[in-house]
């Protein structure tokens, strides 16, 4: 079985979990300048299997476990159906799981979900469950987000010491994937719960639940840990006023630039913001010292400076490169020190990567007796210099049983010396442009790996979304190399802004404390009491240089709302959703004539995932109308409404700015329900209304009236009628709720 592996840009707003306080904990996001995802990334949790004769746990046990936790849900499921996986445990943690899954076909229909059990105890881990009917979770919802918060504390009181998880009222809830969430798909509230000590949080333990719209519970995660730790007693702790001033009297910040990145549109827009400097974490709630990247301190660390890798732009490594001798430099730096393992170069092609730079793409892999890994490399083909490496060989290493490295453990130092080595080796021409390490490397101590940052230096700033990202293990060897180097033409003048003086004021006025328990690393089995900084009521926040405002970590821009008699709720849903835009809502008229365009949008929006943005290695699409070209705005919703047959292919043009009428838009409905074929056989229906002999289309409009899809008024179609923003509020929803029923699927379309 092939792994395959490939270097992707992380965006924590991209994702589509809840982001919770444990994510933005100590050691891990000290800062918005520190919230660099490293190429590396956390420790990749592999589950070690255990053999047989250890595992003394019976399917039925699992089974029976899962039905006390649900009582009456899954009584429609036999043993049969039932799938359990041996024993597992991860290489750190002796505990040992057993996964529960099951996958049924109900009437042409697939419910499926899993659940792990933790321990002697058997206790709930993680569960996922996939139900079949989700009809009454979609818009508007059977229960209220203040109804699902009640079912998922009820659920909670379910494990053992449930008294000590208290729900994160401020947490925020789904980011997703795309830019839009699905008509389509069911409404989920998703919770967060901390668990406490003492009456304190502790940072990295927690349990999220997600109820459903219709108040089913459909996932369940519990991040605990199951070795014994140790707390800090609360007893004497600091005064938190004493704290707050030494906080104050010791912060700085530092101007950056930051980079937003629109993944509807793919468009990079660059701000100056103030940061607080990571010279510090928080404050040991007992003590009084600084708590440190590297421990608790009684003095502050120093504050570095912008400092440039080289002063002099180097040159080249081998300017002009073709794909032969791309190949020949993959074939040298992938070579293997295994006669079990063959090395195989899949292609060598040109392209042009997430950033737009023209790069040459090395695919291979690593193939062994029981397997193998594959992943890609890209080198920069004006100058020969590897920008995205993944060292697949530990892995690979592993897997064959190769002897472990004993060679000496490098400290962050050494590591450091070791990965700008690197980077004058292999990105020579780069590194003029770039800095040394601002802030302290994150430390995967269980798979001994330092994950550096350096910055871009624009203007002698510092630039945050624009680095280079080189993770080297303990023993001296590059495990990851990612240039993410961005095309930038103009970047904010200085001019105007706050001065640093009034923006270390404005962070001083919004800062308050959190008191958390909290661990050094993942390893630590000791919970320090740490006074936490939060500005603005984050954890992490960035304030905008220019404009004085606060920034949002996520990117995530307040929606506007808008007001209408009848169609209000559905309207503020779908501008919620990011399928309607509303650039200015005291202006916006919901009773006005939507164009195609702008209705083409909403209905493709409603029904599949829709990234605008570039993909890496995306290829060209087919255009399909002569004045639709790929730098018309509508290009990317017009192709995907033709590829899923809403749109009729074979017309030469299509006029965005057109209005849409009510026959138009029944078209289009019926063809997003698959029925087109049903729909032409127009001499078999009948139109019961008074403008009958209006309707051109009469098994569309037919079939739309008979679904309530488009409903008459006093017996009249009106198919000529404009139909408006509040028409197709209303009317899609409905949509949605039948493309739900039908089964069918348009979302990765």
């Amino acid at each position: 079985m092939y792994k395959v592996r490939r270097g992707i840009l992380v965006k924590f707003k991209k994702i589509g979990i809840p982001v919770t306080t444990a994510a933005l904990s100590l050691g891990l996001l000290a800062s918005v300048a520190s919230a660099q995802t490293p190429v590396g990334g956390q420790a990749e949790k592999i589950l070690i299997q255990v053999a047989s004769t250890e595992a003394q746990v019976a399917k039925e046990d699992l089974i029976k476990k899962l039905k006390e936790l649900f009582p009456n849900k899954f009584d429609f499921l036999s043993n049969n159906d039932f799938y359990m996986s041996s024993g597992q445990e991860y290489p750190w943690d002796d505990t040992i799981r057993y996964n529960l899954n099951f996958n049924k076909n109900i009437k042409g229909k697939y419910v499926y979900g899993s659940i792990t059990f933790a321990g002697d105890n058997l206790e709930v881990e993680n569960f996922y469950f996939q139900p079949i009917n989700q009809s009454d979770a979609l818009f508007p919802a059977k229960v209220t987000e203040d109804e699902a918060k009640q079912i998922a504390l009820n659920f909670i009181k379910k494990f053992p010491n449930s008294n000590e998880y208290k729900l994160i009222t401020n947490d925020s809830n789904y980011y997703y994937l795309y830019g839009n969430q699905l008509l389509t798909e069911p409404i989920r509230y998703a919770f967060t719960f901390a668990k406490t000590h003492s009456d304190v949080k502790v940072a990295d333990q927690q349990i999220n639940v997600t109820v459903l719209g219709n108040g089913e519970i459909t996932d369940f995660y519990r991040n605990t840990t199951a070795q014994k730790s140790t707390f800090d007693e609360k007893g004497q702790l600091k005064l938190q006023a004493d704290v707050l001033k030494k906080i104050k009297d010791n912060l700085s910040v530092q101007l950056q630039y930051q980079i937003n990145y629109d993944y509807l549109s793919g468009e990079r827009t660059v701000q100056l913001v103030y940061n607080p400097t990571s010279q510090f974490s928080g404050v040991h709630a007992l003590s009084g010292n600084w708590f440190t990247a590297d421990g608790i301190s009684q003095s502050l660390p120093a504050r570095k400076t912008v400092e440039p890798i080289v002063n002099q732009k180097l040159s080249p490594r081998q300017p002009g490169i073709t794909t032969e001798q791309a190949k020949t430099i993959a074939n040298d730096l992938l070579k293997i020190d295994s006669e079990d393992v063959k090395l195989t170069i899949h292609s060598v092609e040109e392209t042009t990567n997430y950033n737009g730079k023209e790069v040459i793409m090395i695919n291979y892999s690593y193939e062994y007796k029981n397997g193998g890994y594959g992943t890609s490399i890209e080198i920069d083909k004006a100058t020969g210099e590897l920008i995205q490496y993944h060292n697949l060989k530990n892995e690979v290493l592993t897997e064959t049983k190769k002897e472990e490295d004993t060679k000496a453990t490098l400290s962050k130092a050494e590591a450091l010396s070791k990965a700008t080595a690197f980077l004058r080796e292999w990105v020579p021409s780069y590194l003029n442009q770039y800095a040394k390490p601002i802030n302290e490397p994150y430390y995967d101590k269980q798979r001994g790996v330092y994950n550096f940052t350096f910055p871009r230096i624009v203007n002698g700033i510092a630039v945050t979304g624009d680095d280079i990202n080189v993770s080297i293990t303990d023993k001296g060897e590059v495990t990851n190399l990612y240039v993410n180097d961005q095309n930038i033409d103009e970047w904010p003048s200085t001019e105007g802004i706050l001065s640093v003086n009034e923006a270390t004021d404005r962070f001083k006025e919004s800062m308050n404390l959190e008191l958390l328990y909290t661990k050094q690393n993942e390893e630590e089995k000791h919970y320090s009491l740490v006074y936490v900084p939060t500005y603005n009521e984050q954890q992490i926040s960035s304030l905008d240089a220019t404009t004085g405002e606060w920034a949002s970590l996520f990117g995530k821009k307040e929606t506007s709302t808008v007001t209408h008699p009848t169609a209000e709720k559905e309207l503020n849903y779908l501008i919620e959703k990011n399928i309607l835009e509303v650039k200015d809502s005291s202006t916006f008229n919901a009773n006005s004539a939507i164009t195609k365009g702008e209705a083409i949008k909403v209905l493709v929006k409603s029904l599949t995932y829709f990234y605008e943005g570039m993909y890496p290695q995306q290829e060209e699409t087919t255009q399909t109308f002569e004045n639709i070209g790929p730098d018309h705005p509508y290009f990317g919703v017009i192709e995907r409404a033709v590829a899923i047959g809403i749109l009729d292919a074979s017309n030469d043009t299509f006029n965005p700015e057109a209005k849409l009428t009510r026959e138009e838009l029944a078209v289009w409905y019926i063809r997003a329900l698959g029925l087109e074929q049903a729909a032409k056989h127009k001499d078999i229906y009948k139109v019961n209304v008074k403008d009958a002999a209006d309707v051109t289309n009469t098994g569309h409009v037919a079939l739309a009236v008979a679904l309530e899809l488009l409903p008459t008024e006093n017996d009249l179609f009106s198919p000529k009628k404009e139909v408006s923003y509040a028409d197709i509020a209303v009317s899609t929803i409905r949509l949605a709720h039948k493309v739900n029923e039908s089964g069918r699927e348009l979302q990765y379309y």
